[in-house]
């Protein structure tokens, strides 16, 4: 069985280690750092983090007082409730001045499970992608958070990073290193190619392994990075299989699926099929919302079969 850690856990442990190496780190958490991690970060250095209350837009605009003093602040909570609550705060005051703030959040999507509808952030992309300058982030696992939050601590400028609340299984190697605005090909073939973020990349691997057994050979690629979007690996993609599946834990309106449509009738119009939410969830356990709302790899794979009939 594969390894799996949730990418929260790899957050605050990578935390940890960049505070070691930073002194001008610092975190802050708006009354949920057991649940977002940055409790290990708290442990190490209380005299470097904020714990803001329950106050997400206080927290964002303390952070972005932080970076106009010189400092790199990692704010967090719940992808719901930032960027959405405090979007005012965020857009003012971080992506307007261009502040070099980090905006992590966890527990987003529907694989938040039990959470329930009023927990389960599915606008937030959209959202975060709206704002000019912002750099924004989808890590597929564990290992990918953990090099793309070195990166954000390392790249001047405003980033938004989502992450989610389960464990999800390791899929890259412990030496595999994040680039900024550039898709990961997970591998190569010539018929379609599914574009995935988060944990639906997993999906869209084990898709298109069933369906090689078909004799339909896909290429799989890792959209990490939503804003600044790669377009030409999409252009490329569209160019070698002439036919696109994007995949997300989001609503399709805003989202991945939006920004690659948006890319592809620009420079190369190809058949598409969307793997997206498309309405508000129930509470329920994470594998049985992704089943019922149709996000797992069965989906993704109806999907390519859909798109192919059309490429033909």
């Amino acid at each position: 069985m594969a390894q799996e850690i949730s990418t929260r856990d790899a957050y605050g442990l990578k935390l940890v280690e960049l505070g070691r190496k930073n002194p001008q780190i610092v975190v802050l958490d708006a009354d949920l750092s057991k649940s977002t991690m940055t409790h290990y970060f708290a442990r190490e250095f209380p005299g470097r983090f904020f714990d803001c209350g329950i106050a997400e837009a206080n927290m964002v605009s303390i952070a972005a007082g932080l970076a106009s003093s010189g400092k790199i602040p990692f704010a967090s909570t719940f992808a719901v409730f930032l960027p959405g609550r405090c979007f005012d705060q965020v857009r003012m005051s971080i992506a307007q001045p261009g502040l070099n703030v980090k905006l992590v959040t966890t527990h987003s999507g529907i694989s938040v499970g039990e959470d329930g509808i009023s927990h389960q952030a599915i606008e937030d992309l959209s959202l975060a992608c709206a704002l000019p300058g912002f750099n924004v982030v989808v890590p597929a696992d564990g290992v990918e958070t953990a090099s793309a939050i070195e990166v954000a601590a390392e790249t001047e400028g405003p980033f938004y990073v989502r992450l989610g609340r389960p464990k999800v299984p390791v899929i890259f190697p412990p030496d595999y290193r994040f680039k900024l605005g550039r898709a990961v090909t997970m591998r190569q073939g010539g018929d379609a190619t599914i574009i995935a973020i988060g944990i639906l990349v997993k999906a869209a691997m084990d898709a298109a392994d069933e369906l090689q057994k078909q004799g339909i050979d896909c290429t799989v690629l890792n959209m990490s990075t939503l804003a600044p979007v790669d377009e030409e690996a999409i252009v490329s993609a569209a160019e070698k299989t002439g036919a696109i599946v994007t995949a997300e834990e989001h609503l399709l309106h805003g989202g991945l699926g939006s920004i690659v449509a948006q890319v592809v009738a620009r420079y190369r119009p190809v058949p598409m099929e969307f793997v997206a939410l498309h309405e508000y969830a129930m509470s329920g356990k994470p594998d049985e919302l992704l089943q019922r709302y149709g996000l797992t790899a069965a989906d993704i794979r109806s999907a390519v079969l859909k798109v192919l009939e059309r490429k033909s």
